[in-house]
């Protein structure tokens, strides 16, 4: 029977966690730790509502303090874990404190990759709130702004970026920005959307590396670029990607590769179990592991590792949702996206209007995806659930 559960990750991973326990019954005690001062917030709004200045802060909130007073948790904000030892039970705290567990949940997100000059001045990084205010203030001031990384988070910055009247300068090793998850034909839709907004492309060509002032303060002045091309820029944003946050479990004993290793109920070892962007996990309904950076898929399987953590025992098996919004667009879509899969379009025109598509793989629907058109997308999840047999009609 459990008594003392703790969490680790006060994100929206965490928080879900907490809730689903206390939902499901448990009333033992409940530790959830943060390595951020503020509480759990929620991160997609950060590369837009909040980047552009559209929503006071205290909207990405989750829950309001009188949610989290009747949560009756111990909030250990500010604090990270720095080992694990699950033979003794034990989390460590960068304060030298020992949290004892009966049950842990582990759900400590991804941190950014770097690349080389990341300390200059002017270089931002976009993972937390702090973040996103300091790039806010920086854009204010109306730098000339270049965005390494054309991928979901580096295509909304360069978005807000050129809707605020920067100049934007967008560069990718990809031909065209998220061709690699959903193919050409939608990604020269998007490369169309940015330059036809204004922002310069910069696609098969990787930063060398980025150049500092020369003369005075020292901070960033531009890229040079693998294909000879050198960039002036006063400000820049690193989006390549993110590393899963499991540095302080290298002498922990668990599984590890890309994420903590879990089995398809989200369980890495006794009583440990993972959520959120962390984890990697068998999924049965597409018979792969997977490891997913998307906010649904964080509630989704935190409130299952909640109930297995419980002795639910049930393997998590979602149809993945991700979205994303630049300019007046939204793409959206469900399932998964092997970088064989064969695309159809099932409604609309993929080079102007609303539009949708399927994508099969090994003669079986696992993906859809959806171009500003919200309802019919709902409806064509149905078409990975049920594993659709291939070719289908729109």
């Amino acid at each position: 029977m459990l008594n003392n559960v703790v969490i680790v990750g006060a994100s929206a991973a965490g928080l879900t966690a907490a809730e689903a326990l206390r939902s499901r019954g448990y009333s033992g005690t409940l530790t959830l730790v943060g390595d951020e001062p503020h509480a759990p917030y929620d991160r997609p709004p950060l590369s837009k509502q909040i980047l552009a200045g559209a929503w006071p802060t205290q909207r990405v909130a989750l829950r309001s303090p009188e949610a989290f007073a009747k949560l009756d948790a111990e909030l250990l904000l500010g604090h990270c874990a720095t080992g694990l030892n699950p033979r003794a039970r034990e989390v460590h705290l960068d304060d030298g404190r020992l949290l004892g567990y009966d049950g842990l949940i582990i759900a400590t997100g991804v941190t950014p990759r770097r690349i080389p000059g990341c300390d200059l001045p002017g270089v931002h990084l976009l993972r937390s709130l702090d973040d996103a205010l300091a790039l806010r203030a920086e854009l204010l001031t109306g730098p000339r702004l270049a965005v390494v990384g054309a991928g979901f988070l580096g295509a909304e910055v360069a978005a807000v970026a050129r809707t605020m009247g920067l100049k934007v300068t967008l560069i990718d090793p990809s031909p065209l920005p998220l061709s690699r998850p959903f193919g050409v034909r939608v990604g020269q839709r998007l490369a169309r959307l940015h330059t036809d907004h204004g922002t310069k492309l910069h696609s098969g060509t990787r930063v060398r590396r980025l150049l500092p002032t020369t003369r005075g303060e020292r901070r960033i002045a531009g890229a040079e670029l693998t294909d000879g091309s050198v960039l002036k820029a006063d400000a820049v944003v690193v989006a390549v990607g993110s590393t899963p946050a499991i540095s302080w479990l290298t002498d922990s004993g668990l599984p590890l590769a890309d994420g903590i290793t879990c089995d398809a109920t989200c369980r890495a070892a006794p009583g440990v179990y993972a959520a959120g962007d962390v984890a990697s996990w068998h999924n049965p309904h597409f018979g792969i592991r997977m490891r997913l950076e998307h906010r649904m898929n964080a509630t989704e399987q935190a409130m299952a590792a909640a109930g297995n953590l419980l002795g639910g025992n049930r393997p998590f098996a979602p149809v993945p949702y991700l979205w994303t919004d630049q300019y007046d667009v939204r793409v959206q879509a469900h399932g998964i996206f092997p970088a064989d899969a064969e695309m159809t379009v099932l409604s609309g025109d993929p080079d102007q209007g609303p539009f949708t598509a399927a994508y099969s793989h090994q003669d079986r629907v696992v993906g859809v995806l959806a171009w500003n058109s919200p309802r019919e997308v709902r409806r064509l999840r149905s078409l990975v659930v049920e594993h659709t047999p291939w070719p289908v009609a729109g």
